[in-house]
């Protein structure tokens, strides 16, 4: 097992990663939905606390079950699991007045965050930056400034990622800004302010993947009800414009598709895929990138 983080290693080889969306813990059996889920068909979660409860009981609770319930059959001690944060990144306040939300979902043990609304270069920043122990310097200086979180709770982080607390403390850094950080940090580009401001926010070192929300963006674009085949031209071309900010700063692209879109969208470059079907038909995604990971 090269690495902690399942949907990192897939990355680094160019290779799609399928993502279970939404995902819902369940309240009355958080541990054994996890136990069931440490075989998904998943490479990587989401965990929503965007629009459910902010329960981190919960969360830990249902990391534990992943762990317990492992390894997943490529040999990782769990999969990847990011969680979407109930916080917006609208300004660098919003961010670091919260940053305690951050601090606790990463010492259960989850792989990467999700900022939704992040419209804001500061807030941004803030973000990364919260994600980070302050003695992992690679980019303090240019473009960042030290990590703030702390010294407690990664005792339990490190049970779930099955290695030594010594080791965790480095290895729970962000990837790609540090190639060997195992945590990955996400972003929605996902209303009209951070379309604006979609190139510089994608510059920002330390953001992984991102998204464009097109639900919410059509609400920021003033469509009530915005169709999909095809979509309207201020949604294509919103879409297009936050694709390019990704691709000019190397950040993996996440997108809902259709399972007949899979192919063609691998090839345009998208690499983390939801959507409704997609676990039916991951398995020709697979054969089509020739992939080797179980």
């Amino acid at each position: 097992m090269p690495r902690v983080n399942k949907a990192i290693e897939l990355l680094e080889q160019d290779q799609p990663v399928y993502l279970n969306i939404h995902y819902d813990i369940p309240e009355d059996h958080p541990f054994e939905a996890g136990v069931e889920l440490a075989r998904s068909w998943a490479d990587l979660i989401d965990v929503d606390m965007e629009r459910r409860p902010f329960d981190v009981r919960l969360l830990a609770a249902f990391m534990r079950g992943l762990r317990a319930g492992g390894p997943t059959a490529s040999g990782h001690p769990t999969p990847a699991v990011y969680v979407t944060l109930p916080i917006d990144g609208s300004s660098e306040a919003v961010i670091r007045a919260n940053s305690w939300l951050i601090w606790q979902v990463l010492d259960t043990g989850v792989h990467g965050l999700m900022l939704c609304g992040a419209e804001d270069p500061g807030a941004v920043r803030a973000y990364v930056e919260a994600a980070r122990y302050p003695f992992n310097r690679t980019g303090v200086g240019n473009g960042l400034g030290e990590g703030r979180r702390g010294r407690s709770g990664y005792d339990i982080a490190a049970g779930i990622w099955d290695i030594p607390q010594d080791e965790y403390i480095y290895q729970a850094d962000i990837w790609p800004l540090n190639p060997q950080g195992e945590i990955m940090l996400g972003l929605k580009l996902e209303n009209k302010r951070a379309l604006e401001n979609a190139q510089v926010v994608a510059s920002i070192p330390g953001i992984a993947f991102a998204e464009w929300g097109p639900g919410d963006m059509s609400w920021s674009l003033g469509l009530e009800r915005a169709p999909r085949d095809p979509l309207p031209p201020q949604l294509a071309q919103a879409r297009e414009r936050i694709f390019a900010a990704c691709r000019a700063n190397n950040v993996v692209f996440l997108e809902g598709i259709k399972p007949e879109e899979l192919c063609p969208m691998i090839d345009a470059g998208v690499r983390i895929f939801c959507g409704r079907g997609i676990q039916q038909v991951m398995e020709a995604g697979r054969a089509y990138t020739k992939r080797m990971m179980p």
